[in-house]
């Protein structure tokens, strides 16, 4: 088994909580695991973005090179498009629909959807409003993660695990929004 997967999306929308999640999913896994991240000014919108491998057999970088990540995962479309150029050939892409507009010149949404389209393999939700509507307004992130679940290559009931193991500390009611986010994304790449 091998997975490497970038991560990226605009401070403050839970890219590093997504990684964690994996990790720690990766590693009850018995599987070798490296990250690097890049952190962006989150009070100002800067892009945040993190490689994750995941492999049976030992890693050697944690960077991912061009052409070379079998997903990417992103909480901002635009933010997806930026890192097309490290996706391979039959690569995935689950992004969120919602843009995260910081800049005056960002560009046309019509524009994204059919560059997004273009890839093939590409998973687009909405789920700021799919938190919203199922009383997980701080999930978004992990409804994300559902979606990725199988492109990533962890079972969904070792990714369950991981996400009780992570938020225990925040109390059962976190953790409960988590899984029930985790369960609506997974709903999303059947």
């Amino acid at each position: 088994m091998k997975t490497d997967i970038i991560l990226c999306g605009v401070g403050g929308q839970g890219i590093l909580s997504i990684a964690t999640i994996i990790g720690e999913a990766a590693m009850k896994e018995n599987l070798f695991i490296k990250q690097a991240e890049v952190h962006g000014m989150s009070q100002r919108g800067g892009d945040v973005q993190s490689n994750l491998r995941i492999s049976s057999e030992p890693i050697y970088s944690d960077l991912i090179s061009l052409g070379a990540a079998d997903v990417i995962i992103s909480m901002e479309p635009m933010e997806a498009l930026r890192y097309l150029p490290y996706l391979k050939k039959g690569g995935w892409i689950i992004t969120s629909a919602t843009p995260f507009v910081n800049i005056p010149n960002y560009p046309d949404m019509e524009r994204i959807n059919a560059d997004l389209r273009a890839v093939g393999n590409t998973i687009v939700i909405d789920i700021e409003k799919m938190a919203k509507e199922n009383g997980v307004p701080r999930s978004a992130n992990v409804i994300l993660l559902g979606a990725a679940q199988k492109a990533i290559g962890i079972e969904y009931g070792k990714m369950e695990a991981a996400i009780r193991r992570v938020f225990a500390r925040k109390g059962d009611a976190v953790v409960e929004q988590n899984i029930k986010a985790l369960a609506l994304g997974a709903t999303q790449n059947s």
